[in-house]
């Protein structure tokens, strides 16, 4: 094994031990309210443009590669339930973690980051406030919250830029695809894609906030915590994603025939 791969290991296990002690912390109540309000806005609202403006092109290019081959076998009018079912089911909550994991998991890292290695969290220590208290669960509770959110706001964008092609180049009728739609979707879909959203969440938050807390080297370790936090968190999510696919969509799917 070498050095690096020992190093990721024990930080792995580290991440692994600081979403133990969130949990025990979030049981005993303990919330910092002002930050996790502050850390909503930076989640949430900071990160909508991005990831909308991901979800009606993913939209648009998914219903183009769609559109093209269901129209040639003549069956335009499951263009719109596709697309409904793999945006909900995949696309949207994995891009959008993808997104917020580029985007906030870094940001993480990189804040909780600086502060160890300039002193700040044992300045914090030395004041009696727990650093799992005062930055990692506020951080938390905004990736929990906000990314189901975002989510689901990707979701009705991503449908509006397949429903934007669909009628404009392939002259697919509005009814039709929304119609088709409807039929595709179920309520455990739209179940799913919340819970997949609000595991990728914690998952970003863990990982970033622990990547920070376990910095070290100055300001190099800080742009290494960084990157290598990104990479593991995107790693977490795909094998995730993976798990979670497998445990919520078991057995033969029946989306395709209340299409027809």
């Amino acid at each position: 094994m070498t050095k690096e791969l020992k190093i990721w290991s024990q930080r792995l296990l580290a991440a692994v031990f600081l979403g133990g002690q969130i949990l025990i912390h979030l049981i005993q109540g303990k919330i910092h309210r002002r930050n996790t309000l502050e850390q909503l806005a930076a989640v949430g609202p900071d990160s909508l443009f991005i990831a909308l403006l991901t979800a009606i092109f993913v939209g648009a290019v998914f219903t183009i590669q769609v559109a093209r081959e269901f129209i040639n076998f003549g069956a335009g009018n499951l263009v719109g339930g596709v697309l409904a079912v793999a945006l909900t089911r995949e696309l949207s909550p994995v891009l959008t973690a993808v997104i917020l994991a580029g985007r906030v998991g870094s940001a993480f890292a990189a804040e909780i980051g600086t502060m160890r290695v300039t002193e700040q969290i044992d300045a914090l220590l030395m004041l009696k406030t727990d650093p799992i208290d005062y930055l990692v669960i506020p951080r938390l509770l905004a990736c929990l919250i906000m990314l189901p959110i975002l989510t689901l706001l990707s979701l009705i964008t991503g449908m509006l830029g397949g429903l934007i092609i669909a009628t404009n180049i392939y002259n697919l009728s509005n009814t039709v695809f929304l119609n088709s739609a409807r039929n595709f979707l179920h309520l455990w879909d739209i179940c799913s894609c919340l819970i997949k959203a609000g595991c990728f969440g914690v998952l970003i938050a863990v990982i970033g906030c622990s990547w920070g807390l376990t910095t070290t080297g100055g300001a190099k370790g800080v742009g290494q915590s960084t990157t290598t936090a990104v990479v593991t968190a995107l790693l977490v999510i795909f094998i995730s994603n993976f798990f979670l696919s497998w445990l919520m969509f078991q057995g033969t799917g029946s989306a395709f025939m209340q299409g027809f």
